[in-house]
C-alpha cells in the first residue's frame, strides 16, 4: 500500500518547483514536506525527485504522481466529502498538445471544459507528430495529435484538419521574390522554423517545387511569435490559415505562389480509464473541433 500523505508531498514538490512552495500549497513546513518524501524515496529505495531549480521528477517519480494524478481524478466522481478530504491535492488532469492548436481553437475547448468540470488542466506543449510520445509515456492521459497510430489503453478520435499557408510580408517578398520564385529564390530566402522537428517549411517547398529546402533558418517556438516576425518581414513560414486569414485580406501578408496549402489532419487521442472528467473534456474537444477545423 502506498504512503498517499508522502505521495502528496512529492506530488506537490513536482508540481511547485520547490520544497518551499510545496509546504506553502500543503500546509506544512518545509521540515515535514522533506521528511515525507524522504521517507518515500527509503521505501523505494531510489530517488524520486531530482534537487535542482526548479525540482524535477525521476522517472519513476513522475510514474509515482502519474499514478496519483488517476487516482484524484477517480475521487472527484465518488463522494465530495472524499475528494475533499485532500484539499493540498486538486485534481489535475493533464494533457500534450500541440502549439498552434493551443493558439487558435484549444482554449474555447478548455474554458468549455472548466465551466462544466471542477478539475484542473496542466497543458504540456510539443509537436502534433510527437504529443502521442507523451501518452505512450504515462506523462499524460489525452493528446491532440498527428499520430495515428494505436496507443495501448487508448482511443484515438479523428478530429479535422489545419491548413497552413506559406506567408511573408510584402517587404519581403519584393526582395527575395521580386524576379520570381524558384528553387534557387527559395534557397536564399530566410524562412522560420518552430524548432528541429518542424518540417512544415519542407514539406511545402517539396511539393510546391520540388526541392529540397536548404535556406537561412531562424528558429522561433512560438506561434504567435512565428506570425508576428513573418508580419515583420523577418522571414517567410507556414501560418495557421486561421490565423493567417485577416493579415492576408488586409494586404499584411502574401501567400506565396502557387498558394499550395499544407494540411495536418489531427486526432484525440485518450486513455479509456472511467473517469468523467476525461468523458467531459472529449466531448469539448471534439464539440468545438469540429466547427474549426476542415
Amino acid at each position: 500500500m502506498l504512503d498517499y500523505p508522502a505521495l502528496f508531498a512529492v506530488n506537490a514538490v513536482i508540481r511547485e518547483g520547490s520544497f518551499e512552495r510545496a509546504a506553502g500549497a500543503l500546509g506544512l513546513t518545509p521540515s515535514a514536506v522533506s521528511q515525507r518524501v524522504r521517507g518515500l524515496e527509503e521505501r523505494f529505495g531510489a530517488v524520486l525527485i531530482v534537487r535542482a531549480q526548479p525540482c524535477r521528477p525521476t522517472e519513476l517519480g513522475r510514474a509515482l504522481c502519474a499514478h496519483l494524478d488517476r487516482v484524484r481524478l477517480l475521487e472527484e466522481d465518488l463522494e465530495p466529502t472524499l475528494a475533499a478530504k485532500n484539499k493540498g491535492a486538486p485534481a489535475i488532469l493533464k494533457i500534450a498538445v500541440n502549439a498552434d492548436s493551443l493558439a487558435t481553437w484549444v482554449p474555447n475547448a478548455a474554458a468549455a471544459f472548466g465551466r462544466k468540470a471542477g478539475v484542473l488542466l496542466d497543458l504540456t506543449l510539443d509537436d502534433e507528430a510527437h504529443t502521442a510520445e507523451r501518452l505512450r509515456s504515462g506523462e499524460v492521459l489525452a493528446a491532440v495529435t498527428a499520430d495515428p497510430e494505436p496507443v495501448q489503453g487508448c482511443r484515438t478520435i479523428p478530429l479535422g484538419t489545419m491548413r497552413y499557408a506559406a506567408c511573408a510580408s510584402p517587404d519581403f517578398v519584393e526582395r527575395f521574390f521580386g524576379s520570381g520564385m524558384d528553387a534557387e529564390a527559395l534557397s536564399q530566402a530566410p524562412c522560420l522554423r518552430f524548432d528541429t522537428r518542424d518540417m512544415l517549411q519542407a514539406r511545402w517547398a517539396a511539393a510546391a517545387y520540388g526541392v529540397n529546402l536548404a535556406a537561412p533558418t531562424h528558429r522561433v517556438p512560438s506561434t504567435h511569435g512565428f506570425l508576428d516576425l513573418a508580419l515583420a518581414g523577418l522571414a517567410w513560414g507556414m501560418q495557421p490559415v486561421s490565423l493567417a486569414r485577416s493579415h492576408l485580406a488586409a494586404g499584411r501578408l502574401v501567400e506565396l505562389p502557387p498558394a499550395f496549402r499544407v494540411e495536418v489532419t489531427l486526432h484525440w487521442t485518450v486513455a479509456r480509464l472511467p473517469v468523467a472528467a476525461l468523458g467531459e473534456l472529449t466531448q469539448a474537444i471534439r464539440a468545438v473541433a469540429s466547427a474549426f477545423l476542415d
